[in-house]
């Protein structure tokens, strides 16, 4: 164990370096990246009031699965403290760094902090929403913490981040795309500005995998196999609303999410094709029994995944969620 850390130690230095070297076009400067205050009425205006009568006039039209989607997605967001002490705790992040990884995992929190607080406001602002139910299921999430299965492995974790910030930017897209449909271009725009951050993010975490597969692919290889075995869980799998047990909303947010194909299993196995194809996995090379087993199983697990997603019925049945109004 203490060879296997030490090994995942030298890796994340070397690869480092890299890191360092592109951070700037995975992560855009603070002072010209885009704030929530750029995108929300502005309470300094004679216009605001009117201004958030627009809001809650468009915002009325969205359906209700696609108002669900949106607080999932939302609390989703908030729970960042989880995630970023989770990412403090990685082999190879030394929490007192100030010029490494450890600099990379708060700039890419505080970008992703602005998500929260955009779709947080534009909730509270529309008038559809059970606010005080959303903040205790927000608080629950932080409270609750995660189990996604990658401990403190920088390579599992690294894999998990690359499959969720792709899943991510899916998600914000289709809903973008929703609630331009349904006549809510301030949301669609807002959702369009966020899912560009998380492709931003998901080169990010892909190019740090690949950089490992350079030097590591063995091991690199076992751990992408080990977290397919388990499944990608969403950070939010623990979702609850006041009253229910750990992770009873979950299952009814993810209904309403396939149910308006913002997210479903079938983009679950296209992200995972996209890995496949981006880190060359089909041509790897160098890589003993054990990593030629798992490369074969990764390889041949999209087509069976397909399988089973074609043969999964839409969910029909519809959920109250306490978060939603009327």
């Amino acid at each position: 164990m203490k060879f296997f850390e030490e090994k995942r130690r030298e890796v994340m230095k070397h690869i480092e370096k890299y890191m360092l070297e592109k951070m700037h076009e995975f992560l855009k400067p603070i002072d010209e990246i885009w704030q929530p205050s750029d995108l929300l009425p502005d309470s300094t205006r004679d216009t605001f009031f009117t201004e958030i009568k627009e809001l809650q006039e468009s915002a009325a039209g969205l359906s209700y699965d696609l108002v669900a989607v949106l607080i999932g997605d939302t609390i989703t967001e908030e729970a960042l403290p989880t995630y970023e002490s989770w990412l403090s705790m990685v082999e190879g992040v030394d929490k007192d760094q100030h010029n490494g990884w450890m600099t990379w995992t708060r700039h890419w929190t505080a970008e992703e902090n602005r998500h929260g607080d955009l779709l947080n406001k534009y909730l509270y602002l529309s008038g559809r929403v059970n606010m005080r139910a959303m903040e205790v299921s927000t608080q629950y999430l932080i409270a609750d913490g995660f189990d996604i299965g990658t401990g403190t492995d920088p390579y599992r974790n690294f894999i998990y981040t690359s499959f969720q910030e792709m899943a991510t930017n899916v998600s914000h897209r289709r809903v973008a795309s929703l609630a331009k449909r349904d006549g809510d271009t301030l949301l669609s725009k807002m959702c369009g500005v966020i899912a560009a951050d998380e492709a931003r993010h998901a080169k990010a975490y892909k190019h740090f995998i690949s950089k490992i597969f350079e030097v590591d692919a063995n091991e690199a290889m076992l751990a992408f196999e080990d977290m397919m075995r388990k499944k990608i869980v969403m950070p939010a799998h623990f979702l609850r609303e006041v009253g229910l047990k750990i992770g009873q909303t979950f299952g009814h947010f993810t209904d309403a999410a396939e149910r308006l194909n913002v997210y479903t299993a079938v983009d679950y196995v296209d992200i995972l094709k996209t890995l496949i194809d981006d880190w060359q996995i089909e041509s790897m090379t160098e890589l003993n029994e054990a990593g030629e087993k798992a490369r074969d199983y990764i390889v041949r697990l999209p087509d069976r995944l397909l399988r089973v997603a074609e043969r999964m019925k839409n969910p029909m049945l519809e959920y109250k969620f306490s978060w939603i109004y009327g």
